[in-house]
């Protein structure tokens, strides 16, 4: 299990860092080319949002990214800093409550472009920060 990791500041100008490196990484990985256009998009929206939520909450502190080439599966996870009081599941992309003042139907719709693009989506987010886990099939798979 091969992982990289990316910090980015919480500036939208770094989100387009962000994508490509994704899609080297996911390309290198084995994720198959027609998926690679999903996961720049998928990438691009998550660390928009947390880009979004450190600037909202006035953090500095860097987004942080890891990409991970597992066996047969590659995953991003996309963790930021912005507390939150309630904790969500999002399987299906949107989250069933609104979390607090933070969180914005933007945000929301954001959840669930990024689901539409990825073979399997987590979110959870608590008082420490939240955390988008996204994966997709190799061709090892």
């Amino acid at each position: 299990m091969a992982t990289v990791e990316l910090l980015i500041s919480p500036l939208p100008a770094h989100v387009r860092t962000a994508r490509l490196v994704a899609a080297a990484v996911a390309r290198r990985a084995g994720v198959d080319e027609a998926v690679l256009d999903e996961v720049r998009l998928a990438v691009g929206e998550a660390c928009s949002r947390a880009v979004g939520l450190h600037r909202g909450s006035g953090l500095g502190t860097p987004v942080r990214i890891s990409l991970t080439d597992e066996e047969k599966l590659f995953s991003i996870e996309v963790a930021d800093d912005a507390p939150r009081s309630t904790s969500v599941d999002a399987a299906s992309g949107v989250s069933p409550e609104v979390l607090d003042a933070a969180e914005t139907e933007e945000d929301q719709m954001g959840l669930a472009v990024i689901s539409g693009l990825v073979d399997d989506l987590q979110v959870s987010a608590g008082s420490e920060g939240g955390l988008i886990r996204m994966t997709w099939p190799t061709a090892r798979a």
